[in-house]
């Protein structure tokens, strides 16, 4: 039995506790996913069922992604998102919208970004995150990425949050990009939430929750991919 699953990941668990809790629904024991989600973001999994197809994972992680996301600006987070420590930058932001629109613009094409140590990037074998909560911070090289398009959903003065679509090249990571749009805008940022709602051509809107598959009716979920 060899096939893919489009899974929408809730907040709160792992990208790893749904491939286990997908073991136990299928009873399949090789499966993999085609890029990490953090816990506190949602969205798109993209899942190889089966030995074979596993194996393959790997054109699927070079796919382009596209997120929804939304930044909480005038602060900073030590991990770049809500999860971590934060320290208040800016009080009484006042931003235009125009001024915001004006900066995103700037980080469309081709760049270099620093991976997070607050990533599953691995380092010597341990995953930087690992490394990070021991308090050790290693060097990192910086990696090609490209951003195709930022559009603005929208902006709140009030809440001092902003929401954004991303369409970038794999390996990008937006928690990064949250944290330069702050600093390029003057008052940091980091990430409220995050939302995955595309792979490639593969869409969101296509997955079923993990909460919606029992052992009777997963298979009518697979997909020729």
């Amino acid at each position: 039995m060899s096939n893919f699953l489009l899974i929408n990941k809730p907040v709160g668990p792992t990208s790893h506790d749904i491939i286990d809790k997908l073991r136990q629904i299928t009873g399949i024991q090789k499966i993999g996913h085609s890029g990490t989600l953090d816990p506190f973001a949602s969205g798109l999994l993209l899942v190889a069922v089966g030995r074979e197809l596993t194996r393959k994972l790997s054109k699927f992680v070079k796919l382009d992604k596209e997120y929804v996301a939304t930044l909480k600006l005038g602060a900073v987070s030590n991990t770049g998102d809500r999860t971590g420590r934060r320290q208040l930058m800016v009080n009484n932001l006042r931003l235009s919208e125009n001024e915001i629109k004006k900066v995103l613009e700037r980080f469309v094409g081709k760049q270099k970004q620093i991976p997070p140590m607050f990533s599953a990037k691995k380092f010597k074998g341990k995953k930087l995150y690992e490394l990070a909560r021991q308090g050790i911070e290693v060097k990192r090289k910086p990696q090609k990425i490209e951003i195709y398009k930022i559009k603005l959903l929208k902006w709140s003065n009030r809440e001092n949050k902003l929401s954004i679509v991303v369409k970038c090249s794999s390996g990008t990571y937006i928690r990064v990009l949250g944290h330069d749009i702050g600093k390029e805008l003057g008052c940091g940022a980091y990430l409220e939430e995050l939302t995955r709602v595309k792979i490639g051509r593969y869409k969101l809107s296509d997955a079923i929750g993990i909460n919606k598959l029992d052992k009777d009716n997963w298979r009518k979920h697979l997909k020729n991919l």
